[in-house]
């Protein structure tokens, strides 16, 4: 199933900004806010922009919607947060930890992924709960294998990502991962990337990784390792699509990139062509980086 050309959802946003709902959890936003707020969203919509200009000229469908000032989500670029698309027509929607963010969720956008074949998964009612699963920010899916990789934390909930994975057929490989400070790691899809034929992670941060390990060998991925500090840089926050040709195209940030080494990047291009963009404020502000930004439409 790794081998389709790739369609993908983005936001465009309208009033991006440092969220405070989120940075509790989220240790790779910075508080430090040194340029107004229009400035801000300014030089987001630039990089937002140019990334999705980048996909398009590499032969990626891109979907964008436009987001809304009422109501106010400044997180509303990451949509892979509150949806994922799977095979057979299939949408789930996830409960998440900002208030804020939980207005993302919007009609307009889920019913045009619709048809009279769509079966929605609704994650969502369980933040009534403060029970909390976001999306393939949570989740790392192997799809080819049909396996699931989550770090636990505040946003990921085992016992959750445990029934999702009933519902879907998905073994469950489930760690737990700190940064530098001994501080949960938000999201899984920051510090690894599983793609058809490799895995980029950073093992340096999981406290026991012997059965992601297992796990990734066991699915014949050849594994690249990185440090926490090109983690810090989101160099594991990349993913893997295919274009109109079925060419492999690995997505990053220019940051990911210039914190990866000469042999790491070798590596890495065996897998498919490496397509960087600078997103600079998107992650300073938003903590998060070019997989956060697609919402891979796998139906």
């Amino acid at each position: 199933m790794e081998n389709y050309p790739s369609k993908v959802l983005m936001i465009r946003p309208v009033l991006f900004g440092y969220n405070e709902q989120t940075a509790a959890s989220n240790s790779f936003q910075n508080s430090k806010l040194n340029e107004n707020e229009t400035y801000i969203q300014g030089q987001a919509l630039i990089e937002f922009n140019t990334f999705s200009e980048k996909l398009r000229f590499e032969g990626i469908d891109v979907i964008e919607f436009e987001d809304t000032e009422k109501p106010h989500t400044p997180d509303s670029i990451f949509p892979n947060n509150w949806i994922s698309f799977h095979e057979d027509n299939l949408i789930v929607l996830y409960p998440m930890l900002a208030e804020n963010r939980r207005l993302e969720r919007r009609n307009e956008t889920i019913d045009f992924f619709k048809n009279e074949k769509t079966q929605v998964i609704d994650f969502s009612s369980f933040e009534k709960e403060n029970k909390f699963l976001e999306g393939t920010g949570s989740i790392v899916f192997d799809y080819t294998n049909k396996v699931a990789y989550a770090n636990v934390s505040p946003r990921t909930d085992k016992k959750l990502l445990q029934q999702l994975c009933e519902k879907l057929n998905y073994q469950c490989v489930v760690f737990a991962a700190v940064d530098n400070e001994g501080k949960d790691i938000y999201h899984t899809n920051v510090l690894m990337c599983v793609g058809a034929t490799f895995a980029v992670i950073c093992t340096e941060c999981i406290k026991d990784s012997k059965n992601v390990i297992q796990s990734l060998k066991k699915s014949n991925k050849e594994l690249i390792e990185i440090t926490c500090a090109q983690m810090n840089s989101f160099a594991g926050n990349m993913y893997q699509l295919f274009n109109d040709k079925n060419e492999s195209i690995i997505v990053m940030s220019e940051q990911a990139f210039k914190s990866l080494n000469e042999i790491q990047i070798n590596e890495i291009q065996k897998h498919g062509k490496i397509l960087h963009s600078p997103l600079y404020t998107i992650e300073k502000y938003g903590g998060g980086s070019a997989r956060c930004m697609i919402a891979d439409i796998r139906n």
